[in-house]
């Protein structure tokens, strides 16, 4: 009769299984690696900005220098309000962070936007969190609660700017059904529904309960950061209008309330248009067709095309100057 195979103890499978992930970790997690994701990143963003740069040079010979330089650092502002959303619920869920760690976790991590795929930017959050000792799964809830935030936030935006002004500009009708996920997304961020929501979806996924519940207080400073940062987005959009003109005779007020309000719009639609991989092309089409009856088609789509460069080279740059902070080990 054959031998049989002797079946390793289980004990010694399970050493075996966590000897291989480890290793796997630290392949994924080491310098090389990081540094080369960052590489690539960067590579494909800037990619993205030469591609469009002869629209840009004409769209800028228009709005000149000082107002883009002025609209830039209106988006790095915006970019830093938004970091502390994901920095004020990490902290909440037990993990409180300095300003330039967490600003190395979000910014360097969100380049993975740029790669095929939306769940990039999570994991690499993940990834480079566990370098300030953070939990994956505590990182990974606060990324994916900050989309939420940022979305709540810039629906409540254009719900507090765009029917001010949605009669002059007719504004896109057939997505004003994104208005409906506000009151859903407000009512799920309440910590009686939401914490019971993660500790089922954390037991589904045979993880630890949450060590500290989100709290009311907590929620409320991230969607405070979260109107802030579509504030200063919209004032990016508002300095690069005041230097196209306006064609229908509306006055500055108008304008500002239209450019905050369009802009937090069409990333709102971007972002529930799942078919449209990270929202592409949706953004530029909305925000032109909102600002297009304020400022003529041709200045709104200048904007449009500066506004999506400027935003590439605020990723870029905030992941450049964030990703020389080394962790503490």
């Amino acid at each position: 009769m054959p031998d049989q195979p002797v079946a390793a103890p289980p004990e010694v499978s399970a050493g075996a299984r966590r000897d291989r992930t480890t290793a796997l970790r630290r392949i994924v997690t080491g310098r090389p690696v990081r540094w080369g994701f960052v590489a690539a990143t960067i590579g494909l963003g800037g990619w993205a900005v030469a591609r469009e740069w002869s629209g840009v040079r004409t769209a800028l010979v228009d709005i000149g220098p000082l107002a883009a330089i002025a609209a830039l650092g209106a988006v790095l502002v915006a970019m830093v309000a938004a970091m502390q959303i994901w920095r004020v619920l990490l902290a909440a869920l037990g993990s409180p962070l300095p300003v330039r760690a967490a600003a190395r976790v979000v910014f360097v991590g969100q380049l993975g936007k740029y790669l095929p795929g939306s769940v990039w930017p999570v994991l690499a959050q993940m990834e480079l969190a566990t370098a300030h000792h953070v939990p994956r799964t505590r990182s990974a809830t606060a990324s994916v609660l900050t989309m939420l935030v940022s979305l709540l936030g810039g629906l409540l935006t254009a719900l507090f700017t765009l029917p001010f002004v949605i009669g002059r500009s007719g504004g896109p009708t057939p997505y004003l059904w994104t208005f409906v996920a506000a009151p859903v997304i407000l009512a799920a961020l309440h910590p009686r529904i939401l914490n019971p929501i993660l500790t089922a979806l954390l037991k589904l996924a045979r993880r630890p309960p949450l060590e500290r519940p989100l709290t009311g207080r907590a929620i409320s400073v991230a969607l405070a950061w979260s109107l802030v940062s579509w504030v200063l987005y919209g004032l990016q959009i508002w300095l690069l209008a005041t230097r196209i003109g306006v064609t229908d005779g509306s006055s500055t007020g108008t304008v500002l309330l239209l450019a905050a309000g369009g802009f937090a719009f069409a990333w709102s639609v971007g972002f529930l248009v799942v078919f449209a991989p990270a929202g592409a092309g949706v953004r530029e089409v909305l925000l032109v067709a909102l600002l297009g009856p304020v400022l003529g088609t041709g200045g709104a789509t200048a904007i449009a095309l500066v506004s999506r460069v400027l935003m590439t080279v605020g990723d870029l740059a905030t992941a450049a100057v964030s990703a020389w902070h080394r962790p503490t080990e």
